[in-house]
Formats: C-alpha cells, structure tokens, sequence
C-alpha cells in the first residue's frame, strides 16, 4: 500500500541519545545511533521503499520523563521541539512533530503543549510514561490530581496524546529479578504502559473530558485481549465497580483510545483488535528506528484484510485524528 503513514517514529538529540543505548547489543548500537539521529536520509530512503507517505515523529524515551531536576527536564523538553519544529520545516509533507513536554513541572508542560501546538505547529503530544520529579524513587503518573489543569489545555486543544512505554522503577520491577530479557519490549514496557492505561480509565479522566483521545502503540499492550475480563471480573458477585470512573473500562477503551501495530506485527493480535476496538481506531506505526520499516510495511500490506480497513488503518485514520489534511489533502 502506498501513502502510509506512520506515527511511532523516533529521532534523538545528543541529551537523550544514549537513553537508547541498553536497547540493542553493544555490537549494533552504531548503527541504532545513526538511524535515530538520521531523519532526511536513512529514514527517507527506507520510507520510500516501504510506501511510507510520512510520519510524525517522537523523541526517543525514557529522556525526559527519566530527567529528575525539573528545571533541566523543562530545558532538553523545550530544546527538543524545537529542533524537531526545524527538522519538520525542512520537509513537512514527509515529517510532522508530536511534542515532548517535562510532566515534572504540570504548568510549564501546559504552557509547552500549547506553545508546540499553536506556534510549533505540533500535530499531538507523546510522553514516555510516569515522570521522576525531584525524587527519583517517586514516579508520578498521569492520573495524579496535579495534571488536572494540562490535561484541561490538551482537551482544549483537541490533540492526541500519545502514552509511549518505559521500564519501572527498580524498586516496582522486582518480579523481573534475575530475568533482565523480560524487562523492554520483550514483556516490562507493555504491562507498565497497560496498567498507566487503566489507570486513567479508572481515574474519571474521560468522564472530565470524553473527547480526548489517547493513543497506545504496540496493539495496544495488550489490552484489546484483556479488556473484557477488565470489567467483567468475578461477575456472578453483582458488586459494581470499585473506581472513580463512571463507566465501563471497555467503553473509554473504545471511545478515548486508539492503538498502532507498531513493533507488533502479529496478524492474530491485529485481528483481535479490529473485533474489540474496529479498524476505525487502528493506526499502523514502525516503531523506527527499534524495528524495520521494511518488515512492518510488508507484513501490513500483505495482511489478510479488507483493502477499505487497510486504506483505514494505513492512512485515512491517522490523517484524520491529527489533521493532516493541511499538508497531505485528503
């Protein structure tokens, strides 16, 4: 399919860079290094072959979620968009931007969504998870009542918010202990994003604002298979639900989220998703530069699919939740 476009796409700047160091073997960091501080030639040439239109891209994670002094956290935040804002000036049609804002401080991360969105031109937000402020044993998640004001600004701005993944805190992965291959992507970063995920579910947070759509990548870690037992639990006792939300977890997962295949290129999970959450609220991704374009691309064009669900999920979704029709038309 051609005129992909795709939207869990990294890049670095030198603050973050070595943040993606622990992710590949020693023997393959120089080429994970220049593949993440590479955006208009590698990237370009890969996107071409694969018939990827664009992609919107992100900082690299944890980076400034993991920056404990709030006020340096607030400055490679601000430094980073405004090196992407540059980098996306050079050629808009095939790069667009999603802000990195520092969580640390919930007032300047409001005036930086905006600043992103209104002056940057930013498309949406992503941020990689809980924030360390101050202390670095103490994450904060997004549910906490002292983003009630940012979470206001991004429904005000009518953006996505996308919850990328990180790895717990030492002292919350001990059941990790003695298997470190099962920290990352192999297992770690989808149960920690799934359970930050329902956290907000449970928080009211879409009952304040039911518009506001968040975006969870990797098929959505594993939520799309969990979902029902989520809710249904031991149903036989009749107790209601013991959260603040007012709803279903199921009907915020299928009215205030959507998902990306990115760095999970499983056709049984896609066709799991598409009967819990419909090809509508499916966006394909690479996940660049940990994964290969050209493996994501190939599996999704040949997917056994619908062509209308593949156009859906490959294009049309994407342009119209970030409103790219100003750059790619229709």
């Amino acid at each position: 399919m051609q005129g992909k476009i795709a939207l869990e796409e990294h890049f670095a700047i030198p603050d973050t860079l070595q943040d993606s160091a622990g992710f590949v073997p020693e023997s393959h960091w120089s080429e994970l290094k220049h593949r993440i501080m590479d955006i208009h030639e590698t990237r370009l040439r890969e996107m071409d072959k694969a018939g990827i239109e664009m992609m919107l891209l992100s900082l690299n994670a944890p980076a400034v979620q993991a920056i404990v002094d709030t006020k340096r956290a607030v400055d490679v935040a601000r430094r980073s968009n405004d090196y992407l804002a540059a980098e996306v000036a050079k050629n808009p049609k095939r790069f667009q931007g999603l802000a990195a804002l520092a969580m640390q401080d919930p007032d300047e991360a409001t005036r930086e969504v905006e600043r992103c969105v209104k002056q940057l031109g930013f498309r949406g937000v992503l941020i990689n998870g809980f924030s360390q402020a101050g202390d670095a044993d103490m994450p904060i998640y997004l549910d906490d009542a002292r983003y009630r004001g940012f979470w206001a600004k991004v429904a005000e701005l009518d953006v996505p918010f996308y919850l990328h993944p990180r790895n717990p805190l030492p002292q919350d992965a001990r059941i990790y202990d003695g298997h470190p291959w099962l920290m990352g992507p192999t297992w770690a970063f989808g149960q920690e994003t799934a359970v930050h995920a329902l956290r907000l579910m449970c928080s009211g947070l879409f009952d304040r604002h039911p518009k506001l759509q968040i975006v969870l990548g990797h098929m959505g870690e594993g939520l799309p298979f969990n979902i029902w037992r989520c809710d249904n639990r031991n149903k036989w006792l009749n107790q209601p639900p013991r959260y603040p939300a007012k709803r279903l977890l199921a009907q915020y997962f299928q009215e205030n989220f959507y998902i990306t295949v990115s760095g999970n290129f499983s056709t049984p999970a896609l066709l799991c998703s598409m009967q819990v959450v419909g090809a509508d609220r499916i966006l394909f991704s690479t996940d660049w530069p940990f994964e290969a374009i050209d493996e994501a691309a190939k599996w999704f064009d040949d997917c056994p699919i619908g062509e209308s669900a593949r156009r859906k999920m490959g294009r049309t979704n994407t342009l119209e939740l970030f409103r790219l029709q100003d750059v790619l038309g229709a």
